[in-house]
Protein backbone atom coordinates (compact mmCIF):
# COMPACT_ATOMS: atom_id res chain seq x y z
CA UNK A 1 0.00 0.00 0.00
CA UNK A 2 1.26 3.48 -0.92
CA UNK A 3 1.09 5.81 2.08
CA UNK A 4 2.84 8.80 0.49
CA UNK A 5 -0.41 10.68 -0.13
CA UNK A 6 -1.37 10.40 3.54
CA UNK A 7 2.02 11.62 4.68
CA UNK A 8 1.90 14.58 2.29
CA UNK A 9 -1.52 15.71 3.45
CA UNK A 10 -0.97 15.39 7.17
CA UNK A 11 2.51 16.95 7.02
CA UNK A 12 0.81 20.17 5.92
CA UNK A 13 -0.84 20.32 9.33
CA UNK A 14 2.53 20.56 11.11
CA UNK A 15 2.87 24.32 10.50
CA UNK A 16 -0.44 24.89 12.31
CA UNK A 17 0.46 22.58 15.21
CA UNK A 18 2.11 23.21 18.55
CA UNK A 19 5.37 21.56 19.60
CA UNK A 20 3.44 18.59 20.98
CA UNK A 21 1.59 18.26 17.67
CA UNK A 22 4.83 18.17 15.67
CA UNK A 23 6.24 15.49 17.96
CA UNK A 24 3.00 13.52 17.51
CA UNK A 25 3.36 13.68 13.72
CA UNK A 26 6.97 12.49 13.98
CA UNK A 27 6.00 9.54 16.17
CA UNK A 28 3.14 8.59 13.82
CA UNK A 29 5.21 8.63 10.65
CA UNK A 30 8.53 7.36 11.97
CA UNK A 31 7.58 4.87 14.68
CA UNK A 32 4.21 3.74 13.34
CA UNK A 33 3.81 4.28 9.62
CA UNK A 34 7.43 3.62 8.66
CA UNK A 35 7.67 0.52 10.87
CA UNK A 36 4.35 -0.70 9.48
CA UNK A 37 5.42 -0.30 5.83
CA UNK A 38 9.00 -1.51 6.15
CA UNK A 39 8.73 -4.38 8.62
CA UNK A 40 5.27 -5.26 9.92
CA UNK A 41 3.72 -6.04 6.53
CA UNK A 42 6.51 -8.52 5.79
CA UNK A 43 6.23 -10.19 9.19
CA UNK A 44 2.49 -10.86 8.74
CA UNK A 45 2.52 -11.17 4.96
CA UNK A 46 2.54 -14.98 4.77
CA UNK A 47 1.01 -15.59 8.18
CA UNK A 48 -1.90 -17.80 7.10
CA UNK A 49 0.30 -19.97 4.90
CA UNK A 50 2.70 -20.66 7.76
CA UNK A 51 -0.03 -21.36 10.31
CA UNK A 52 0.28 -25.15 10.67
CA UNK A 53 -1.95 -27.63 12.53
CA UNK A 54 -1.13 -31.30 13.13
CA UNK A 55 -4.10 -32.57 11.11
CA UNK A 56 -4.99 -32.98 7.47
CA UNK A 57 -8.72 -32.55 8.01
CA UNK A 58 -9.96 -30.14 5.28
CA UNK A 59 -11.00 -26.77 6.69
CA UNK A 60 -9.62 -27.37 10.18
CA UNK A 61 -6.57 -25.16 9.70
CA UNK A 62 -8.63 -22.30 8.30
CA UNK A 63 -11.14 -22.45 11.15
CA UNK A 64 -8.42 -22.53 13.78
CA UNK A 65 -6.57 -19.64 12.14
CA UNK A 66 -9.77 -17.59 12.12
CA UNK A 67 -10.30 -18.25 15.83
CA UNK A 68 -6.75 -17.21 16.70
CA UNK A 69 -6.65 -14.17 14.38
CA UNK A 70 -10.25 -12.96 13.98
CA UNK A 71 -8.90 -9.70 12.52
CA UNK A 72 -5.56 -9.39 10.79
CA UNK A 73 -3.04 -7.27 12.66
CA UNK A 74 -1.98 -5.61 9.41
CA UNK A 75 -5.48 -4.59 8.37
CA UNK A 76 -6.35 -3.42 11.87
CA UNK A 77 -3.20 -1.28 12.07
CA UNK A 78 -3.86 0.14 8.59
CA UNK A 79 -7.40 1.09 9.61
CA UNK A 80 -6.08 2.64 12.83
CA UNK A 81 -3.46 4.75 11.01
CA UNK A 82 -6.03 6.02 8.51
CA UNK A 83 -8.61 6.91 11.15
CA UNK A 84 -6.14 8.52 13.58
CA UNK A 85 -4.73 10.85 10.91
CA UNK A 86 -8.10 11.94 9.52
CA UNK A 87 -8.94 14.39 12.38
CA UNK A 88 -5.81 16.37 11.48
CA UNK A 89 -7.47 17.07 8.13
CA UNK A 90 -10.22 18.96 9.96
CA UNK A 91 -7.68 21.57 11.06
CA UNK A 92 -6.25 21.88 7.55
CA UNK A 93 -9.73 22.20 6.04
CA UNK A 94 -10.67 24.89 8.57
CA UNK A 95 -7.54 26.90 7.68
CA UNK A 96 -8.35 26.57 3.97
CA UNK A 97 -11.89 27.78 4.70
CA UNK A 98 -10.49 30.85 6.48
CA UNK A 99 -8.14 31.61 3.60
CA UNK A 100 -11.01 31.34 1.14
CA UNK A 101 -13.09 33.78 3.22
CA UNK A 102 -10.20 36.23 3.25
CA UNK A 103 -9.80 35.94 -0.53
CA UNK A 104 -13.52 36.58 -1.18
CA UNK A 105 -13.54 39.51 1.24
CA UNK A 106 -10.49 41.00 -0.50
CA UNK A 107 -12.14 40.73 -3.90
CA UNK A 108 -15.39 42.21 -2.57
CA UNK A 109 -13.99 45.24 -0.71
CA UNK A 110 -11.01 46.09 -2.90
CA UNK A 111 -9.02 49.01 -1.46
CA UNK A 112 -11.27 49.19 1.61
CA UNK A 113 -10.43 45.59 2.47
CA UNK A 114 -9.91 44.81 6.14
CA UNK A 115 -8.69 41.42 7.32
CA UNK A 116 -11.27 39.13 8.90
CA UNK A 117 -8.63 37.18 10.81
CA UNK A 118 -5.35 38.44 12.23
CA UNK A 119 -3.83 35.19 10.96
CA UNK A 120 -5.69 32.37 9.19
CA UNK A 121 -3.55 29.78 10.96
CA UNK A 122 -3.81 31.25 14.45
CA UNK A 123 -5.63 28.94 16.84
CA UNK A 124 -8.44 31.20 18.06
CA UNK A 125 -12.19 31.22 17.72
CA UNK A 126 -13.58 28.31 15.72
CA UNK A 127 -10.14 27.00 14.74
CA UNK A 128 -9.24 26.55 18.41
CA UNK A 129 -12.32 24.41 18.93
CA UNK A 130 -11.59 22.43 15.75
CA UNK A 131 -8.08 21.73 17.00
CA UNK A 132 -9.32 20.68 20.43
CA UNK A 133 -11.95 18.35 18.92
CA UNK A 134 -9.34 16.79 16.61
CA UNK A 135 -7.09 16.03 19.60
CA UNK A 136 -9.94 14.40 21.51
CA UNK A 137 -10.92 12.30 18.48
CA UNK A 138 -7.33 11.16 17.86
CA UNK A 139 -6.78 10.15 21.47
CA UNK A 140 -10.18 8.40 21.50
CA UNK A 141 -9.45 6.43 18.31
CA UNK A 142 -6.08 5.21 19.59
CA UNK A 143 -7.62 4.31 22.94
CA UNK A 144 -10.40 2.31 21.28
CA UNK A 145 -7.93 0.38 19.12
CA UNK A 146 -5.75 -0.42 22.14
CA UNK A 147 -8.84 -1.83 23.84
CA UNK A 148 -9.79 -3.83 20.73
CA UNK A 149 -6.30 -5.32 20.47
CA UNK A 150 -6.40 -6.22 24.15
CA UNK A 151 -9.79 -7.94 23.76
CA UNK A 152 -8.77 -9.85 20.62
CA UNK A 153 -5.29 -10.81 21.82
CA UNK A 154 -5.21 -11.00 25.60
CA UNK A 155 -2.32 -9.01 27.08
CA UNK A 156 -1.11 -8.50 23.49
CA UNK A 157 0.41 -11.98 23.70
CA UNK A 158 1.39 -14.20 20.80
CA UNK A 159 1.57 -17.86 21.95
CA UNK A 160 3.70 -20.40 20.14
CA UNK A 161 1.18 -23.22 20.51
CA UNK A 162 -2.61 -22.96 20.18
CA UNK A 163 -5.12 -25.67 21.07
CA UNK A 164 -8.11 -25.87 18.73
CA UNK A 165 -11.16 -28.17 18.88
CA UNK A 166 -13.56 -26.39 16.54
CA UNK A 167 -15.47 -28.22 13.84
CA UNK A 168 -14.54 -29.69 11.41
CA UNK A 169 -11.43 -30.67 13.40
CA UNK A 170 -11.79 -34.35 14.45
CA UNK A 171 -10.42 -33.64 17.93
CA UNK A 172 -8.32 -31.15 19.82
CA UNK A 173 -5.43 -30.32 17.53
CA UNK A 174 -2.21 -28.40 18.07
CA UNK A 175 -1.60 -25.37 15.85
CA UNK A 176 1.64 -23.45 15.56
CA UNK A 177 2.02 -19.74 14.82
CA UNK A 178 4.88 -18.67 12.58
CA UNK A 179 7.51 -16.38 14.18
CA UNK A 180 5.52 -15.75 17.42
CA UNK A 181 8.35 -13.92 19.22
CA UNK A 182 8.93 -11.51 16.36
CA UNK A 183 5.20 -10.82 16.06
CA UNK A 184 4.91 -10.22 19.79
CA UNK A 185 7.78 -7.71 19.70
CA UNK A 186 6.18 -5.80 16.82
CA UNK A 187 2.80 -5.89 18.54
CA UNK A 188 4.21 -4.47 21.78
CA UNK A 189 6.14 -1.85 19.81
CA UNK A 190 3.00 -0.68 18.01
CA UNK A 191 1.05 -0.68 21.27
CA UNK A 192 3.79 1.35 22.97
CA UNK A 193 3.95 3.92 20.16
CA UNK A 194 0.16 4.22 20.27
CA UNK A 195 0.29 4.88 24.02
CA UNK A 196 2.94 7.57 23.45
CA UNK A 197 0.68 9.24 20.87
CA UNK A 198 -2.22 9.25 23.34
CA UNK A 199 -0.01 10.88 26.00
CA UNK A 200 1.15 13.52 23.50
CA UNK A 201 -2.45 14.28 22.53
CA UNK A 202 -3.45 14.69 26.17
CA UNK A 203 -0.41 16.90 26.89
CA UNK A 204 -1.24 19.12 23.91
CA UNK A 205 -4.89 19.28 24.97
CA UNK A 206 -3.89 20.32 28.51
CA UNK A 207 -1.41 22.89 27.14
CA UNK A 208 -3.97 24.52 24.83
CA UNK A 209 -6.65 24.69 27.55
CA UNK A 210 -4.24 26.19 30.08
CA UNK A 211 -2.96 28.70 27.50
CA UNK A 212 -6.54 29.69 26.69
CA UNK A 213 -7.41 30.10 30.37
CA UNK A 214 -4.36 32.32 30.97
CA UNK A 215 -5.26 34.42 27.94
CA UNK A 216 -8.86 34.84 29.11
CA UNK A 217 -7.70 35.75 32.61
CA UNK A 218 -5.29 38.36 31.21
CA UNK A 219 -8.03 39.85 29.00
CA UNK A 220 -10.43 40.00 31.96
CA UNK A 221 -7.77 41.66 34.11
CA UNK A 222 -7.10 44.26 31.41
CA UNK A 223 -10.83 44.91 31.03
CA UNK A 224 -11.22 45.41 34.78
CA UNK A 225 -8.26 47.79 34.82
CA UNK A 226 -9.79 49.85 32.00
CA UNK A 227 -13.16 49.95 33.73
CA UNK A 228 -11.54 51.08 36.97
CA UNK A 229 -9.62 53.79 35.12
CA UNK A 230 -12.77 55.04 33.41
CA UNK A 231 -14.65 54.99 36.71
CA UNK A 232 -11.89 56.93 38.43
CA UNK A 233 -11.76 59.50 35.62
CA UNK A 234 -15.54 59.94 35.81
CA UNK A 235 -15.35 60.43 39.60
CA UNK A 236 -12.63 63.08 39.22
CA UNK A 237 -14.68 64.93 36.61
CA UNK A 238 -17.80 64.83 38.76
CA UNK A 239 -15.86 66.08 41.78
CA UNK A 240 -14.53 68.98 39.74
CA UNK A 241 -18.10 69.88 38.71
CA UNK A 242 -19.39 69.92 42.30
CA UNK A 243 -16.35 71.52 43.96
CA UNK A 244 -17.20 75.21 44.86
CA UNK A 245 -13.54 76.17 44.83
CA UNK A 246 -13.20 74.97 41.29
CA UNK A 247 -16.29 76.96 40.33
CA UNK A 248 -14.89 80.10 41.95
CA UNK A 249 -11.59 79.61 40.12
CA UNK A 250 -13.47 79.23 36.84
CA UNK A 251 -15.50 82.41 37.56
CA UNK A 252 -12.33 84.36 38.40
CA UNK A 253 -10.69 83.15 35.24
CA UNK A 254 -13.72 84.34 33.23
CA UNK A 255 -13.64 87.76 34.96
CA UNK A 256 -10.00 88.16 33.97
CA UNK A 257 -10.90 87.51 30.35
CA UNK A 258 -13.70 90.16 30.31
CA UNK A 259 -11.42 93.24 29.97
CA UNK A 260 -9.59 91.63 27.11
CA UNK A 261 -12.85 90.87 25.38
CA UNK A 262 -14.15 94.43 25.92
CA UNK A 263 -10.92 95.90 24.51
CA UNK A 264 -11.22 93.82 21.45
CA UNK A 265 -14.85 94.85 21.00
CA UNK A 266 -13.97 98.64 21.20
CA UNK A 267 -11.21 98.28 18.67
CA UNK A 268 -13.66 96.65 16.21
Amino acid sequence: MNWAFLQGLVSGVSKYSTGFGRIWLSVVFVFRLLVYVVAAEKVWGDDQKEFVCNTRQPGCTNVCYDSVFPVSHIRLWALQLILVTCPSMLVLMHVVYREERERKQRLKDGERYKRIYASTGKKDGGLWWTYIISLIIKAGIDGVFLYVFHMLYENYDMPRLVKCSLAPCPNTVDCFIARPTEKKIFTLFMVGSTAVCIILNLCELFYLIMHKCRKLAANRRNTNNRNMLLFYSHDVASCDDTDPLSKEKEAARNMQLLPEISVVDHSK
